[in-house]
């Protein structure tokens, strides 16, 4: 039986080449490359690539499934850092910024753009992980709300897809233009128009307490009594 099985492939072999096709799909997409591509930047034969990755679409899957594997990770790490909703946003914005400084975009941003022309378990990958991060958005704005650090006018789950599309949007956007500073300033404008003022969370936070010891109604009224007792007084 032993003697049958095949030998697992080389898992260091596995991650270079990933390493290297990741590279190529964030930079190129997925259709502007081949194994030949691959197979001379790892330093193997197309012959040792079809053995670790039969298809170039089982590849595919295999790259946007370990992406979202990485996202969620950072997202996991997000969240066990930064206790506001408003600080998990600025560092969930970071993690698109930092991909486009490296030059890069994202990676399943570029397969998406792609989408009519790839296989259907590499359709199915896309939309787990759009839909793993529209929901961790989803969450996080309405805790955003809770908290009174973030204003969100419309359905949660609705200006989670909305942000989703429009960093990705500026991502290609400022590669069309070679200017990552595109991408910066659109973000900061998307968060401005999230965040809710320091002013503005200090009242919010603190009007629980001034309601319950002194309504706003009830002032006025109660200056009235104290005038009327003091004329009568006189």
């Amino acid at each position: 039986m032993t003697g049958n099985t095949p030998a697992a492939p080389d898992t260091t072999t596995t991650t270079r080449i990933l390493d290297v096709a990741e590279r190529l799909v964030q930079t190129r997409g997925f259709n502007g490359f081949s194994y030949a591509d691959i197979a001379a930047q790892v330093g193997i034969t197309k012959a040792s690539l079809h053995y670790h990755f039969a298809t170039k679409a089982e590849l595919g899957r295999t790259l946007i499934a370990r992406y979202t594997e990485a996202f969620e990770t950072a997202l996991g790490a997000i969240t066990a850092q930064l206790p506001r909703a408003d600080e998990r946003l600025r560092a969930y914005v970071k993690l698109y910024a930092d991909v486009l400084a490296n030059e890069r975009m994202c990676l399943c941003g570029m397969v998406a753009a792609e989408y009519g022309t790839l296989p259907l378990p590499m359709q199915e990958a896309i939309r787990v992980f759009f839909e793993f991060n529209e929901s961790w958005l989803a969450g996080l704005l309405e805790q955003g709300n809770r908290e009174g650090c973030l204003s969100v006018g419309v359905p949660p789950r609705e200006a989670a897809r909305m942000l989703v599309g429009a960093l990705e949007g500026e991502m290609l956007l400022a590669r069309a233009y070679g200017d990552p500073g595109r991408f910066a300033s659109a973000a900061k404008l998307l968060l401005a128009q999230l965040q809710v003022s320091g002013e503005r969370m200090r009242v919010t936070g603190a009007a629980g307490t001034r309601s319950r010891r002194l309504p706003g109604r009830v002032r006025p009224a109660r200056a009235k009594v104290a005038r009327v007792q003091r004329a009568k007084r006189r």
